[in-house]
């Protein structure tokens, strides 16, 4: 699909659906009616060059920033108006283009926060005990991301690849139904852009996976489906081959403009 299309929409049947959405900064219109729909378990890549409007959509869709006009369903249910909070309560999780973590903390204290975080008692006073299940998981989700090695070392000093493993795992805390990664590769070497790949792969089938990528092998090798951004619009949809033969597509990256 080169041109701009709307999906049609079906409520019921997606993970996550942005009708008509925009946001506006004054004069500024970094995301301009965009509309997608993601099927459940679902990998997708939103891709684009400098200042497309990516990271504003993903703002917008986390709640961190609220659309100036659309609507933005998350199975089924208008959380177009939801803080983030509630939206995390719902099944939503992120990671950002720098990792944030708690550096001075442990990779287990960092892990472990992130589990308590999600529990119905997370603001309790209780002391954690060794013996809490959390614990459990909390060494689950460092094998997971591939820093089982790693669970008392302080998150600070990990290489930039395993603060991004780190962060994943501290999302993936929470079980999410829909996952968005901010350019989880950036920044990264060769030999880590290939774990974060593998690790990327191997998430559970079931969850929903929105991405914003640069890195095109990382891409086109984690997702399914890809949407092309450019200056806040879409202009092209489809599979990650179709996506990488579209003519539009390669004039935009190489500086030829749109239209």
């Amino acid at each position: 699909m080169t041109a701009v299309e709307s999906p049609r929409l079906q409520t019921a049947a997606h993970a996550l659906e942005l009708q008509g959405v925009s946001r506006r900064f004054g004069g500024l219109v970094a995301v301009r009616e965009v509309s997608l729909a993601l099927q459940p378990g679902e990998r997708r890549a939103i891709i684009g060059p400098n200042g497309a409007g990516k990271t504003t959509l993903f703002n917008v869709i986390t709640g961190e920033l609220r659309p100036t006009a659309g609507t933005i369903r998350f199975f089924g249910r208008d959380v177009t108006h939801l803080p983030p909070y509630q939206r995390i309560r719902l099944g939503l999780a992120r990671t950002y283009q720098t990792p944030l973590v708690f550096p001075r903390l442990s990779v287990a204290d960092n892990l472990y926060l992130a589990v308590r975080g999600v529990r119905p008692w997370r603001l309790s006073l209780r002391l954690p005990r060794r013996s809490d299940p959390e614990f459990r998981e909390v060494e689950e989700l460092a094998e997971r991301v591939g820093l089982g090695h790693a669970l008392r070392a302080l998150a600070g000093a990990l290489s930039h690849g395993e603060q991004r493993q780190l962060e994943i795992g501290m999302a993936l805390a929470s079980r999410p139904k829909l996952l968005l990664l901010d350019e989880p590769a950036a920044g990264l070497s060769p030999g880590e852009r290939g774990k974060l790949t593998a690790l990327l792969r191997e998430l559970d089938p079931r969850m929903t996976v929105l991405l914003i990528e640069h890195d095109m092998d990382v891409a086109f090798q984690v997702v399914q489906r890809v949407t092309v951004l450019h200056e806040g619009s879409v202009i092209a949809e489809g599979a990650p081959e179709e996506i990488a033969a579209n003519p539009v597509v390669q004039s935009v990256y190489l500086g030829g403009g749109y239209g």
